[in-house]
């Protein structure tokens, strides 16, 4: 996908959470929270990437010094859309080179930034649909690169405490390669293409997409169910 494809995304999951968000509605993928919290958390992502693009930044900025919202109910919302509005800005309005602070590798600074944002805002747009109702499928392409986003994210991940020996899960989205995930005490690790593995995850890519980042979907396990269920210890931060 191409960087203003993206941003596009981005705008669109973003006016999609602020029109369906019941602030007081449970989220069901993180008990503890709110839509009000989740809301705040993703308002204040979008204000620190801001911050970076816009203003060039070469280390991470401290994210207490977000400004957080005021207590009244439509205020967060508010706050939130004036939030996503000047990060899609500055997304659109920064230069190709951009040179800027990033975390995973990418192609250029402005792609990583595009990307993570899009990925960001999708998931918790699902989260937030989720509070209320269903969950708006995600186009098969948007879907397939967010899998793949994840994957940068695990090689990270120096161990997976929750194995002793390896063991593998196989994701099959429709129409598509797909990966081999190996889950071992040294780390987490994914291939392209869904070989042989001790736990085969099939369904749509939108559904995938939200399996591997634990949101509810509309999966087929087959093989080990208890590796498939090692998934659940996954965690990204």
């Amino acid at each position: 996908m191409e960087t203003v494809e993206f941003v596009t995304q981005l705008e669109q999951d973003g006016a999609r959470l602020a029109a369906v968000a019941g602030l007081d509605s449970d989220v069901p993928p993180c008990p503890q929270w709110t839509v009000r919290d989740l809301v705040t958390h993703t308002g204040g992502v979008h204000r620190w990437a801001t911050s970076i693009v816009r203003d060039r930044l070469d280390d991470d900025p401290a994210s207490d010094d977000t400004p957080l919202p005021s207590p009244g109910a439509r205020d967060v919302v508010e706050w939130f859309v004036e939030g996503h509005t000047e990060l899609v800005q500055a997304l659109r309005a920064a230069d190709p080179d951009l040179q800027c602070w990033t975390f995973l590798p990418a192609p250029s600074p402005l792609a990583f930034w595009a990307r993570r944002q899009a990925h960001e805002t999708a998931i918790h747009r699902a989260d937030t649909e989720s509070a209320t109702g269903p969950i708006t499928p995600f186009a098969a392409e948007f879907a397939l690169d967010g899998i793949d986003e994840l994957h940068a994210f695990l090689a990270r991940r120096p161990t997976f405490k929750h194995v002793e020996t390896p063991r593998t899960i196989a994701l099959r989205p429709d129409g598509a390669a797909g990966w081999t995930v190996t889950l071992a005490p040294d780390g987490v690790r994914a291939v392209a293409g869904a070989g042989p593995a001790d736990a085969t995850v099939s369904g749509s890519a939108s559904d995938l997409y939200l399996w591997v980042w634990n949101r509810p979907a509309t999966v087929v396990v087959d093989g080990d169910q208890d590796v498939a269920a090692l998934w659940r210890h996954v965690q990204v931060r």
